[in-house]
């Protein structure tokens, strides 16, 4: 049960990253999500708020390293398109007002540790897409460097989208990511 709680903590605070950011973000919040009693965060994260936030971010990290794993490897392009409707809703939801939580965590973070795991988390990222697109036939170098261009699209179309209320500038640089890939 106690790992169910700090489960469920860690889960509250992934979706209140999203919704508010690092700075927006409250111990009041995650508990009334979590159901966790107001004790359960020091016992279950002893190192407070930076402690909580940073295992929110590495959770969601892997979770989004785990899909694009999940990504079919059959060509480059088509790596590249599973890519773009994968993300696609997420990109949606940025523009309605939600925002990626390990982004949140690198901006939002004054804190060195926190940082690296941001880091971290975007570097897994590319990592795994460099290797969906190696396998799909790309040269290895070709490949990491797309996968930092469409990690960045993502990243960055989050934000263009939210300050737009609407997902034109995604569409614009997925069509351009297309373009870039042409087997």
């Amino acid at each position: 049960m106690a790992s169910d709680t700090r489960s469920r903590m860690v889960e509250a605070t992934v979706e209140a990253l999203q919704r508010r950011g690092i700075a927006g973000m409250s111990f009041t919040e995650v508990l009334n999500s979590s159901g966790a009693a107001r004790g359960a965060i020091y016992h279950h994260f002893p190192g407070g708020k930076t402690q909580l936030v940073a295992e929110a971010a590495t959770r969601n990290g892997q979770d989004v390293r785990a899909g694009l794993a999940a990504l079919p490897a059959d060509s480059p392009r088509g790596v590249v398109e599973a890519f773009l409707a994968a993300v696609r809703p997420v990109v949606l939801a940025s523009a309605e007002g939600a925002s990626c939580a390990v982004a949140a965590v690198s901006v939002g973070a004054d804190q060195d540790e926190l940082r690296q795991v941001a880091a971290a988390a975007f570097d897994s990222w590319v990592e795994q897409l460099a290797q969906r697109l190696t396998s799909a036939g790309l040269d290895p170098e070709q490949a990491a460097d797309l996968a930092t261009t469409l990690i960045t699209l993502l990243e960055g179309a989050q934000v263009l989208c939210r300050a737009a209320g609407g997902v034109a500038p995604f569409d614009r640089a997925a069509r351009t990511a297309l373009a870039l890939v042409t087997h």
